[in-house]
C-alpha cells in the first residue's frame, strides 16, 4: 500500500511538472508574441514624417523591387522614417525583424553571427537556435525564412558585402518579402538592378522645419512672436536638416533673446559637435584622396562648375571624375541645373573645421586657407609659398600651397 502510494505520488508530480512547464511555455509564447508587435518609438515629434512615409509605402507596394534603399546624408531622418514604416507594414508579412546599428554591429567581432542571431529569433522566436558561424548562420536562414514573407530593416548600412555576410544572396527571398536598408550611399545597390529600388530623403521645407525647430525651442507648432526673426535666422542656416533643428532648438529653449543672438553667431562660426560627429561618419569612410577633393570643395570649390573643378584636381592626379561622383553617391555634394557643385553649409563648415583643426593656432601649418586674413598672416610670416593661378571662361582663381 505504502508503495503503490509512492507511486501514485511521483506521478501526480511528474504530471504537475509536466503541466507547469507546459503553461510556463505557453506564458512565455504569448509574451514573445505581445513583444514582437509592439511598435517601435518613432520620434518624440514626427514633423513631416507622415507624408513622406505614405510616399515611400506607396511606391513599394506598387514595385517589385525586394530591396529597398532610402538614402540621404547624416541627420535627414533616414532611421526615422525606417521605423514608422516598419511599424505601419509589419502586420502585413509573415514574420518581421529591425536590425538597428548595423554598420557598428557588422564591424564588431561576431557581430555578423550576433546579428544572425537576432534575425532568426525575432521571426521565428526559437531562443534556442545557435548559429555557430556567419556561414552556417547564412544557410539556416535561408533554410528556415525561405517560405515565409518576411519583412527586415537593415538600418545603417553602409557597404554591401555587410548585407551578404549576413544573407548571403539575396534572391532567394519568398515573393512579397521586403528588406529594406537606410544608408548614405545611394549606389550601394546598384549591383542588384531589377531587384533594387532607392528614395532619397529631402530636407524639410520651410514650413516644416519652423513647427519642427518650434516643437522643441517652445514646445508648440510656432515660435513666439519676439523670437520669429530669430527663428527665422535658424530656419535659413539649418537647410532643413533635422538632426540640426532638434538640436538646436533644444539648447536654444528656454534662453533670452541675447543668448539666441549669441548662440547663432556661434553656430555660424564653430560647427556644433554633435551635428559634426553625424556628419563626419561619411567622411570617414573615404579614402584619402577622396577626403582631398571633399576638402578642396568644402574650402575652395563650392559654387563651382563641375567640369572646371575636375580640370583644376585633374592637375593634381587626384582622378577628379570618380571622386566627385563618390562624393556625390555619399550625399556629401550635389550638382545642381547648371552643372555647379552644390554642398550643404553644415557639411561644407565640418570640412573646414577638418583642416583648422591640423592646426588650430598656425594657420601656416594647415593642409589650406581660405580666410584672407589667414592667408596674409602667412605670407607676412616669410613662410615658402607657391602661388597658382588659373584663368578659365574670365574667371581668375589663386591658389596657394605652402612649404
Amino acid at each position: 500500500m505504502k508503495k503503490n502510494c509512492t507511486t501514485t505520488c511521483r506521478r501526480t508530480n511528474l504530471r504537475c511538472c509536466n503541466e507547469f512547464k507546459f503553461i510556463q511555455e505557453i506564458v512565455e509564447d504569448i509574451s514573445n508574441s505581445k513583444l514582437n508587435c509592439t511598435p517601435l518609438f518613432v520620434t518624440r515629434y514626427p514633423v513631416g514624417i507622415n507624408s513622406r512615409v505614405k510616399t515611400i509605402i506607396s511606391n513599394i507596394e506598387s514595385n517589385e523591387a525586394h530591396v529597398i534603399g532610402i538614402y540621404g546624408p547624416g541627420g535627414i531622418g533616414k532611421t526615422t522614417i525606417a521605423k514608422a514604416i516598419f511599424n505601419k507594414t509589419c502586420d502585413r508579412f509573415d514574420g518581421f525583424c529591425y536590425l538597428e546599428n548595423f554598420r557598428e554591429k557588422s564591424g564588431a567581432n561576431d557581430g555578423v553571427i550576433e546579428l544572425q542571431e537576432t534575425l532568426l529569433f525575432e521571426i521565428l522566436r526559437d531562443k534556442n537556435l545557435k548559429v555557430g558561424n556567419k556561414y552556417r548562420g547564412t544557410t539556416m536562414i535561408k533554410e528556415r525564412l525561405s517560405v515565409m514573407r518576411i519583412l527586415l530593416v537593415l538600418d545603417d548600412v553602409d557597404k554591401w558585402v555587410q548585407i551578404e555576410n549576413l544573407l548571403g544572396r539575396c534572391d532567394w527571398f519568398a515573393f512579397g518579402s521586403k528588406i529594406i536598408i537606410t544608408t548614405r550611399d545611394k549606389h550601394l545597390g546598384a549591383t542588384l538592378g531589377k531587384c533594387f529600388s532607392a528614395y532619397e530623403v529631402k530636407e524639410l521645407d520651410q514650413d516644416e522645419a519652423l513647427e519642427l525647430f518650434s516643437m522643441h525651442a517652445f514646445q508648440s507648432n510656432k515660435p513666439k512672436k519676439d523670437y520669429l526673426e530669430l527663428s527665422n535666422q535658424v530656419i535659413q542656416y539649418t537647410k532643413g536638416l533635422p538632426l540640426a533643428l532638434v538640436i538646436m532648438g533644444a539648447d536654444l529653449c528656454g534662453r533670452s533673446k541675447p543668448e539666441w543672438k549669441s548662440a547663432i553667431d556661434k553656430y555660424e562660426r564653430i560647427s556644433n559637435k554633435e551635428i559634426q560627429e553625424v556628419l563626419e561618419i561619411s567622411y570617414k569612410g573615404l579614402d584619402e584622396i577622396e577626403k582631398d577633393i571633399f576638402l578642396d570643395i568644402a574650402c575652395f570649390f563650392k559654387g563651382f562648375s563641375k567640369k572646371y573643378v575636375i580640370d583644376i584636381l585633374d592637375s593634381c592626379d587626384l582622378n577628379p571624375i570618380y571622386g566627385i561622383q563618390k562624393l556625390i553617391d555619399k550625399c556629401l555634394i550635389s550638382v545642381d541645373q547648371y552643372d555647379k557643385l552644390s554642398m550643404n553649409d553644415f557639411l561644407q563648415q565640418m570640412g573646414k573645421d577638418i583642416v583648422r583643426q591640423e592646426s588650430p593656432q598656425l594657420p601656416g601649418e594647415r593642409s589650406r586657407l581660405w580666410r584672407y586674413e589667414d592667408v596674409l598672416d602667412v605670407l607676412t610670416e616669410n613662410t615658402v609659398c607657391i602661388i597658382f593661378i588659373h584663368f578659365s571662361n574670365g574667371i581668375c582663381s589663386v591658389f596657394f600651397f605652402f612649404i
